[in-house]
């Protein structure tokens, strides 16, 4: 800690000399101009010169910025705060004088020559330089203010901004943990429907149902993944509702190879399937079918469901595609988007658009790699040239 504190000490007392330094010099051009006969002698008298007028005030201005820092909060009470620090250019501008004389000795103009300095020549310094002095030290109080200031507003935002990725990530935990619920209650509405009529089927849907909910546990750690987890966890929830429908259930996989490790948000292909197959096959005796198609081009990821429509279609959207369309705003922003659609060949689909964001295999041995992404690409292409009779 001591040599963080020592290194921004010396920071601030370099950048105090360098900026002090340079306006000395700027005044010194101005009120006495180089000789041009005795160039070098008179360049080095204002050098030296600058030297001794910029010194007191890079050697106090640090000073002053801590002692703003530290007991700026003193200054609601302002007649009082305003006061005290005008009252300190008094001993700033006494010490400022006092300064130049030890580092410069007094010049005389009626005998053109350096004297020795005294109380009555420190006096005269600084009853001539008391209002310029005192103007330095205010500005040097103001400057030492508007950076508290602007350290105090840059340190809000920052608060700010961390507070509002806690509570969006907060807002997009409660959605997901929304998510489970909503969907463990719709599958168990299925498997009721079967507990009389086909309790074999029943039995089974009940293991298949363990299975996935262990999957979709064992993944709430990460808001993105591959689209092939987030395939294979849609799969297996169209087997479960497979086993439910039978042969009056059709599925159509179209994924393109090469958006298998495109990142997605996990779960979010599961509510626009499930609103597939309830406003299709779920309401149509003849059955239905539902097309889950990808393809990615221009770093843009489409993933779209299509699915035959029966009964009355409807214009609202249920918790489940409420909480799609949350989601991809806490994740992207304004970068992602949700559309449903309903053509009038009675066919609706749901057309999802995300940036089509790369996956890194893990930090694994080669061989493992190799042979999980060997893995990856055969379920893919398992995924595109599957079709469910």
């Amino acid at each position: 800690m001591k040599p963080l504190r020592l290194r921004g000490t010396a920071r601030a007392y370099l950048m105090s000399i360098a900026f002090w330094y340079g306006i000395a010099l700027l005044m010194g051009l101005q009120y006495r101009p180089l000789n041009r006969q005795n160039l070098w002698s008179s360049l080095i008298e204002m050098l030296i010169q600058a030297g001794a007028h910029a010194f007191p005030f890079a050697l106090w201005t640090p000073p002053i910025f801590y002692v703003v820092a530290k007991y700026i909060s003193f200054s609601r009470n302002r007649f009082r705060y305003v006061l005290l620090w005008l009252l300190g250019a008094v001993p700033f501008v006494l010490f400022y004088s006092g300064m130049v004389l030890l580092l410069t000795p007094p010049y005389d103009d009626a005998l053109q020559k350096y004297v020795s300095w005294s109380i009555h020549s420190w006096l005269e310094i600084t009853r001539s330089g008391f209002a310029d002095e005192t103007f330095f030290f205010l500005a040097i109080v103001v400057a030492a203010h508007a950076y508290e200031y602007f350290k105090r507003v840059r340190r809000q935002e920052a608060e700010r901004y961390e507070y509002q990725q806690a509570l969006a990530a907060s807002e997009l935990q409660a959605l997901k943990m929304q998510l489970h619920p909503h969907f463990l209650f719709n599958t168990l509405h299925g498997i009721a429907t079967l507990a009389e009529t086909d309790p074999k089927s029943a039995k089974a849907m009940i293991v298949k149902l363990s299975n996935l909910l262990r999957t979709a546990l064992d993944r709430d750690g990460s808001d993105l993944i591959p689209l092939e987890g987030e395939l294979r966890f849609v799969r297996e929830y169209l087997d479960l509702e497979k086993m439910r429908f039978g042969s009056r259930l059709k599925i159509d996989w179209q994924i393109a190879p090469e958006t298998c490790r495109l990142l997605v948000p996990q779960m979010i292909l599961q509510p626009l399937v499930e609103n597939a197959i309830r406003h299709g096959v779920s309401s149509s005796r003849e059955g239905g079918w539902v097309e889950v198609t990808t393809s990615a081009s221009n770093g843009i990821l489409n993933i779209r469901v299509r699915n035959s429509v029966g009964g009355e279609t409807s214009n609202g959207t249920g918790v489940g595609l409420r909480n799609v369309e949350a989601r991809l705003k806490y994740l992207y922003a304004g970068d992602a988007s949700l559309r449903l659609t309903v053509a009038e060949d009675r066919t609706a689909s749901a057309s999802l658009v995300l940036p089509a964001l790369n996956s890194q295999p893990a930090s694994v041995p080669g061989r493992h790699v190799q042979n999980v992404l060997e893995e990856e690409d055969r379920l893919c292409a398992f995924s595109s040239s599957m079709t469910n009779p």
